[in-house]
């Protein structure tokens, strides 16, 4: 919140800071800079004194990398972790498995040592030898030398063996080291394994069984909704209690234009027709389709929908992604999406410890301490305090699955382990593409039950605005996933809670490879249909000074062509973002072919900044912006602001929670706004007056309040009224002051602004 002026002022330069400041403002700056800020010793930054060591720590001080942990300078780490890190994740050339590369070398031994079937002169090649053989070969069948899996044993003479010709290699030999060799590589560290054998499909009359020797997945037949998954010696890690049509499944909440539906419609996507799509021994792809037709009216959601399950050979999980289609004919009724996501219900008995961030993560309540008796409902039906719990040491917590959402930018891996057998159970999502709202906007995860979510399309923290509405007949298509289903062991001896560094480690892998080759529909685009796009954002505020700043950590992102911000509410398409570099620097790549703005925002200015250009990607193409700044909205210099505008009102004062109503996960903790009942501690701060900030006095760190809600009173809600009270020493009579003010969220509220000039 900034009052500026439009009156062009004089500047002086600070003695502390070196900065240009407006000379009327030069007392007031000074007194709080020399007072509050610091200069950095390494950078030269003006950083505020209480959080030097912060900085240091944050910015210039050696850091260990995450997958290695060797210590080194900040500066170099990417380059470490890109590199030369030995724990990085490369790719086989031959087989584009990835693995650390600590293992490249000996794994690509083995692997360039295997053999193909040259198609013009019909000799087995090396595949370390493939590349020159394909050079120089120039068609001519040979047939002296064959593949060894066809070589047949030479005939005994009467006078004893046949003597083995110089450099062959005993089949016996041959057959052990193949052996040690797969042994190798089943055990690998412990994580998962490497399954010899290929990719297997079984049709049943009611399920359909996909098995690659590691993981076995069943699904209903035709509805395609997962049933079981076998893995590690356990039959089923799904909740084998619940019906079989509530263990793992795509949903929809929908509604008609007319409201019938306060809530919605909620509706399991239950398919009627199983096709096979790709059948071989190295993947398998299963579609169950549902499709729509006016007698369906008012039934089911008016979506043609194809659900699509992906299980590749020596893969410890499966894929799975769905086509949505709103066919563009007058029969097609208008509808509108308030949520889809994917669900999976986990076995209760054996899933306790859940994992949604490093910070976030904890052996969570049972399921059954929200049943009546052992819990007391509190404001909403998600939010229940335990009072009698199974496990006696969490008898007073809060439960609220709203506590463990995520924003969009850093939901790439959540879920659930098994203590005893140990095995982990993972969502991972390698992109944001196909969620709406962009890097900011909050989804749920996982909580108790134990259920795991991927949702891709909601309303919450949001409301009506991030809802999409279809008109009749309004042609609409999209895919949403894949998404990762990832399942994890340990070898014995090894905690059970490394699953979750291993979940990481394989989100990581997973982030890489996308976007993924090997989905079959032709509506989810490969690398090769993609484009890039590449420049460099600078931010020109010329009430800071006359340089172009580099937009250090701005969001930079490709959305659907529209007004400034519009990206916020755009929840029909796909978005494609990226941060910048400390230098401004931002890449965009693998975007879908289409028409797009380019957006972003810069953490610490106020606005948004839209390109005024579309951008049109075509397969391949590589766009190159160039230079381009964003001018934050001005009209004079600063004259006062409250808080940071960065999208979060972390920076603000939260109050600790009523004790009675803790979820001690969150004391001390940096997302300590999670607490539930936060809003009625401000009825306690501030009883019978509202809150009164005076610039100048009052800290906003301690003074203002982190949202402004309604004050309790007498079991009833009233309104709140918060004062800002301010001194100008000169005023421009003939200027102009605007006060602007950033919102980090709001939800059902009104903001009313009633200036009051007193003048003396």
């Amino acid at each position: 919140m900034a009052l500026a002026s439009d009156d062009r002022q004089a500047t002086s330069i600070c003695n502390h800071c070196d900065r240009a400041i407006p000379s009327l403002n030069m007392d007031l700056h000074f007194a709080y800079c020399s007072r509050n800020l610091e200069k950095c010793n390494v950078c030269s930054d003006m950083v505020h004194k209480k959080f030097a060591e912060e900085h240091f720590l944050s910015t210039h001080a050696p850091v260990a990398c995450s997958l290695c942990t060797q210590t080194m300078e900040r500066d170099i780490l990417d380059v470490h972790k890109g590199e030369k890190c030995p724990q990085r994740i490369v790719t086989c050339e031959y087989c584009e498995f990835p693995l650390p590369a600590i293992d490249l070398f000996k794994h690509q031994e083995v692997c360039g040592n295997r053999t193909e079937l040259c198609p013009l002169c019909h000799k087995y090649i090396r595949l370390r030898e493939r590349n020159g053989h394909e050079s120089r070969c120039n068609g001519v069948v040979y047939n002296v030398a064959e593949s060894s899996r066809n070589t047949r044993l030479p005939v005994r003479d009467r006078g004893g063996a046949q003597r083995r010709p110089p450099h062959e290699i005993s089949p016996r030999l041959l057959l052990y080291t193949i052996a040690i060799t797969g042994i190798a590589v089943l055990l690998g560290d412990g994580f998962g394994t490497m399954s010899p054998i290929g990719v297997r499909l079984y049709t049943q009359d009611r399920h359909v069984v996909i098995d690659n020797g590691i993981l076995q997945v069943t699904l209903s037949n035709p509805e395609g909704i997962v049933t079981g998954i076998r893995y590690n010696g356990v039959d089923n890690l799904l909740e084998v209690l619940n019906d079989e049509s509530n263990r793992g499944y795509w949903d929809v909440v929908w509604n008609s234009p007319d409201g019938s539906s306060r809530t919605g419609s909620f509706e399991v996507i239950k398919a009627t027709s199983f096709n096979i799509i790709k059948e071989s021994d190295e993947q398998v792809e299963v579609s169950f389709t549902r499709p729509w037709d006016p007698s369906l009216q008012g039934k089911l959601v008016p979506l043609n929908i194809d659900k699509r399950f992906i299980l590749l050979r020596g893969c410890s999980g499966f894929y799975t992604y769905a086509i949505y289609e709103h066919v563009g004919s007058p029969e097609w009724p208008a509808f509108s999406i308030g949520e889809t996501r994917i669900a999976f219900k986990l076995r209760k008995d054996r899933f306790h410890y859940m994992a949604v961030a490093d910070n976030r993560r904890r052996f969570m309540p049972l399921p059954d301490d929200r049943l009546p008796g052992r819990c007391q409902q509190l404001a909403y039906a998600e939010a229940v305090k335990l009072v009698n719990p199974v496990e006696p040491e969490l008898k007073g917590e809060v439960d609220d699955k709203y506590q463990y959402s995520c924003d969009n930018k850093d939901l790439k891996v959540h879920g659930w382990i098994s203590m005893d057998p140990a095995v982990g159970f993972w969502q991972i999502i390698p992109s944001d593409e196909f969620r709406s709202g962009g890097p900011l906007k909050q989804n749920l995860t996982s909580h108790v039950g134990p259920t795991t979510l991927a949702v891709f399309l909601s309303a919450h923290y949001a409301g009506d605005d991030l809802v999409p509405k279809f008109g009749q007949g309004e042609p609409w298509k999209k895919v949403f996933g894949p998404v990762f289903i990832y399942v994890n062991s340990v070898m014995d001896g090894k905690s059970p809670l490394t699953l979750w560094d291993d979940a990481k480690q394989q989100m990581l892998v997973e982030v890489q490879r996308w976007p993924y080759s090997f989905p079959a529909s032709e509506d989810f685009q490969s690398s090769d249909q993609r484009g890039n796009v590449h420049g460099r954002l600078f931010v020109r505020d010329r009430y800071v000074g006359d340089d172009y700043i580099p937009a250090n950590s701005a969001y930079v992102g490709l959305a659907p062509p529209g007004e400034v911000g519009s990206w916020q509410r755009e929840c029909k398409d796909y978005q494609f973002w990226c941060r910048a570099d400390e230098g401004g620097y931002f890449s965009i790549n693998n975007i879908r072919t289409g028409n797009y703005n380019l957006y972003a925002w810069v953490p610490g200015f106020i606005g948004d900044y839209r390109n005024e250009v579309a951008f049109t990607i075509t397969p391949g193409c590589n766009i190159e912006v160039g230079d381009i700044a964003y001018e934050p909205p001005r009209d004079g210099p600063t004259l006062w602001e409250i808080g940071i505008p960065d999208r979060s009102a972390a920076e603000f004062y939260v109050p600790d929670p009523d004790p009675k109503y803790v979820n001690f996960l969150f004391v001390n903790h940096p997302d300590r706004f999670r607490q539930y009942g936060l809003w009625d501690r401000y009825s306690e701060l501030y009883p019978d007056e509202d809150l009164v900030y005076t610039v100048g006095l009052s800290d906003y760190r301690k003074d203002w309040f982190f949202a402004q809600v309604n004050r309790k009173k007498d079991n009833k809600y009233e309104g709140t009224t918060w004062k800002i009270k301010f001194k100008l020493d000169g005023v421009n009579q003939a200027g102009v002051y605007k006060l602007r003010v950033a919102l980090a969220s709001a939800t059902l509220a009104e903001l009313q602004v009633k200036p009051v000039a007193r003048f003396i």
